[in-house]
């Protein structure tokens, strides 16, 4: 993204889009105070964390009978038609990995098949948005977790930690190539998270051949272990990177939150909070995902930024829109045209070659012609006739 002057002011920033990631696949009931296990408990953690201020929900479905993860679509699908009823207005974002928690005693945590992640797309009511992975790597949490991160949690029994040690996201173009393809077919627009800028060179590319057309969303992951860390030139680097006209929100891991989040607001981009991430504050005192929600809603109001809407949340990240060539979507996203052959040097749109002049800036001077962009009519008075009289 580029900074232009005044990019860092609170009432220039698109309002902040704050995600809930209430269901926290790494956990097992008794380990957070809000674990949600019954529908009724499940449903209820999506309300609390919308009045709370979140306008998207990153869904994961807990199996009441067990207590675990659930990796049954007719779950899922029970689960959407509860929460479209409860909260009408959130954006929906199903967590493409189902489910990574191990699937029994003594085995691994491991990202499902990519048949059964297919099965997202056919998920009934649709929900509008799935994250989707692009770029096989590591995802080992554990990693980056201290002893104090998981104390009083199952995980502090090493066996158990150890099912979590060294898993990877799954997530080849055998994958994603396909799964574009049947989301798109659905209407279910891709939330992209990246591990690091080399996924999202990945994502470039999809674009510029035409393979996805349509707003770009991504998550900036840092929970290390295979992905970026909690070096926050990674972080600056990530967020120049992404593209002018697509959305960064920042996810992290654990207590890392607490400075993630708040340069994701002063720098114009978006926060997710949630048991899923993080169980703790900065004092390292058990914090939900309710009070995560309003720590952020309190952190954009002492910084002036204002909170989203629903409505805005859904303008902001573009549900239901798509683009239909690769050159609408590189132009919407602010990035170069694609190479034609022959063409040498730095790609650049075109322009009308001529000289224009645009409206008076912030300070009543004209504005330079090299600053007005194409679509701008040749018709404004020239500089000396707006510049007489002042």
């Amino acid at each position: 993204m580029y900074f232009t002057d005044g990019s860092l002011f609170p009432e220039n920033m698109a309002p902040l889009v704050i995600t809930a990631a209430p269901y926290g696949p790494s956990w097992l009931p008794g380990d957070a105070a809000d674990i949600a296990v019954t529908w009724d408990e499940q449903v209820q953690a999506a309300v609390d964390c919308y009045n709370a201020g979140a306008t998207m929900l990153h869904l994961h479905v807990r199996n009441p009978a067990t207590g675990h993860m659930s990796a049954d679509i007719d779950h899922f699908n029970h689960m959407l038609d509860r929460l479209k009823k409860a909260v009408p207005k959130m954006i929906i974002q199903v967590g493409g990995s189902i489910s990574f928690a191990p699937k029994g005693e003594g085995k691994k945590s491991e990202w499902l098949s990519y048949d059964t992640r297919h099965m997202l797309a056919e998920l009934k009511p649709t929900p509008e948005v799935v994250t989707v992975a692009v770029g096989t790597c590591m995802m080992d949490l554990t990693q980056m977790w201290s002893a104090d991160d998981i104390k009083g949690t199952h995980l502090e029994d090493p066996k158990k930690l150890a099912a979590w040690a060294g898993m990877f996201t799954d997530a080849g173009p055998a994958f994603y190539l396909e799964h574009l393809k049947r989301l798109k077919k659905n209407g279910i627009q891709p939330h992209f998270p990246l591990a690091n800028v080399h996924q999202l060179e990945i994502v470039e590319r999809l674009i510029r051949h035409g393979v996805y057309m349509g707003p770009l969303n991504i998550a900036i992951t840092c929970y290390g272990g295979g992905g970026c860390g909690y070096n926050p030139f990674d972080w600056m680097e990530f967020i120049r990177r992404t593209p002018q006209g697509a959305t960064a929100t920042m996810w992290a891991g654990m207590r890392t939150n607490a400075v993630a989040q708040p340069l994701g607001i002063i720098l114009g981009q978006h926060c997710r909070v949630g048991n899923e991430d993080n169980l703790w504050n900065a004092k390292r005192q058990r914090i939900t995902t309710v009070q995560q929600v309003q720590a952020v809603v309190k952190l954009a109001e002492q910084f002036g930024r204002k909170v989203a809407t629903a409505e805005e949340a859904r303008q902001i990240m573009k549900i239901g829109v798509t683009y239909n060539s690769a050159e609408e979507t590189l132009q919407n996203l602010g990035l170069p045209p694609n190479r034609k052959e022959g063409e040498r040097g730095f790609m650049v749109w075109p322009t009308d070659g001529k000289r224009g002049v645009a409206p008076a800036m912030s300070d009543s001077h004209p504005m330079a012609y090299c600053m007005v962009p194409p679509d701008q009519p040749e018709t404004r008075e020239p500089v000396g006739a707006a510049a007489k009289g002042r």
